[in-house]
């Protein structure tokens, strides 16, 4: 972008990205799975080679274990041992910036002004948040995005862009599992598309040969067979299951839906066989998992920025008069810098009540103490979301279960809601583990936590407001 030519679309962009980025950075930092793919790139990047089985739990250990994310646990690894917390949600706002900025080149291509493409993009973001954890899915974002304006620029005789495309699939498939989508987006432009198919082919073959640069050469393949298989996904793993109207992003994600219909309806534009393909293609995974609602985000955002564009030339957008590049660069650029002052370690200093880095599934305060205990014998039973920071926090007391789904049988998973939950079988279940030691969520486990307390059998050794730590009775508890 000629900055000074477009200063005005860029101070626009730059509002957006001011709330944006603000997000990025005060979302809180959820376990699921980043702290064991801290400890995963923490492994490889000691080892050289990508683990094979499973040592990090006592229940599943020397099974079978697929790590295909492996170049992103590296690169969480190697963000958290530069810089901690901070670099890490640093990280996180670079890429999140990447994404939507790309995502709003793209939706202004659609033909929508500046004003309306930042208001497009800041719904997108607002709608798709709820999926910006740190996990390896984060680095796809704007490859994903990069994909789509590959394959608009494609369709509208530029072909420039097709030879990125090998380069994007080896370092998705290094990085997440999710790059089939790079060929079902491929594949439905060839199909469906108007293009030249000729060098479309070429730049999809080349990037089915990239796809087996990877640790595990073609077995990837199977990999990601069996994860849309895996039983215990479907069944316990709620990213796996059907969107619900359950949350604020939730609810902005099906109003939009609700609104496209009749956008769709009345525009004058009309969306064109390849759009309605990816729009049904996309929604519908959508609606069948969680994990796959910020795709359909991207392409709905992308489509309704085409329906809407007439409106947008003819009642919204006016003339410039009298721009002042240089103002707008300076505003902007301002703009831009003020929410990297929420950053965990500068916050804190000039906001005395600023909120936590990580929210209270990170337990930490607990680990520690642990760690400073280890005459406390186990094995240890933990709150599966615990139990991803144990991996990488306490590795010398492997966990029960913890957010690797597929790598536990239902049965466990079945076991584990029981013993969570303070079902009637609970005691009965912990003894035939042998547990002698528990780490329990304020949150997540309150029964549990209660029926403990009432229990002869238990001693309470530690508390705080995110976790409580129970051990075997051995006498009197002090």
């Amino acid at each position: 972008m000629n900055f000074r030519r477009h200063s005005y679309d860029f101070l626009w962009l730059s509002l957006a990205l001011l709330i944006l980025l603000s997000l990025a950075l005060l979302l809180p930092l959820s376990p699921q799975d980043y702290w064991w793919y801290l400890r995963l790139g923490q492994d490889v990047a000691r080892t050289g080679s990508v683990p094979a089985i499973d040592t990090y739990s006592f229940t599943q250990t020397g099974s079978p274990f697929f790590y295909q994310s492996w170049l992103a646990a590296v690169i969480f690894w190697k963000t958290y041992q530069s810089g901690g917390l901070m670099l890490t949600f640093f990280l996180r706002a670079v890429i999140i910036a990447i994404t939507y900025i790309l995502l709003w080149s793209l939706v202004r291509s659609a033909g929508v002004g500046p004003r309306l493409a930042s208001l497009l993009v800041l719904l997108a973001a607002l709608a798709g948040s709820s999926n910006w954890s740190f996990r390896p899915q984060l680095f796809i974002y704007p490859i994903f995005v990069l994909v789509l304006y590959i394959l608009s620029k494609w369709t509208q005789g530029k072909n420039r862009g097709l030879w990125l495309m090998p380069i994007l699939s080896m370092l998705w498939v290094n990085l997440h599992g999710s790059f089939p989508l790079l060929f079902i987006l491929g594949a439905a432009a060839f199909i469906f598309g108007k293009g030249d198919k000729k060098q479309l082919a070429y730049a999809l073959g080349v990037s089915l040969f990239a796809v087996f640069i990877n640790p595990h050469g073609i077995h990837v393949l199977g990999y990601v067979k069996n994860m849309l298989n895996a039983p215990s996904n479907q069944l316990f793993s709620v990213e796996w299951m059907p969107m619900v109207n359950s949350g604020w992003q939730a609810n902005l994600f099906f109003a939009w839906l609700l609104i496209f219909a009749p956008l769709a309806a009345f525009s004058s534009r009309k969306l064109t066989l390849l759009e309605w393909v990816n729009f049904l293609f996309f929604g519908w995974l959508a609606l069948l998992g969680v994990r796959y609602v910020i795709w359909f985000i991207f392409i709905m955002v992308t489509l309704t920025a085409s329906l809407v564009a007439e409106w947008d030339a003819r009642i919204l957008e006016s003339p410039v008069k009298n721009e002042k590049p240089a103002l707008n660069i300076l505003t902007a650029c301002v703009l831009l810098l003020i929410p990297f002052a929420l950053l965990p370690g500068v916050r804190g200093s000039w906001w005395p009540d600023a909120p936590r880095a990580y929210d209270g599934a990170n337990p930490i305060q607990a680990a520690g103490w642990l760690s400073a205990h280890p005459e406390i014998k186990g094995p240890l039973w933990s709150d599966y979301g615990f139990s991803s920071y144990l991996i990488f926090a306490l590795p010398s007391r492997p966990v029960w279960i913890d957010t690797r789904f597929e790598l536990y049988p239902p049965q466990q998973w079945e076991e584990y809601l029981s013993i969570a939950n303070a079902a009637p079988q609970w005691e009965s279940l912990l003894d035939r583990e042998n547990i002698q030691l528990v780490m329990l969520s304020t949150i997540g486990q309150p029964s549990l936590i209660s029926t403990m307390r009432d229990s002869t059998q238990w001693c309470e050794d530690y508390y705080d407001e995110d976790a409580v730590i129970f051990s075997r009775a051995t006498g009197q508890c002090p």
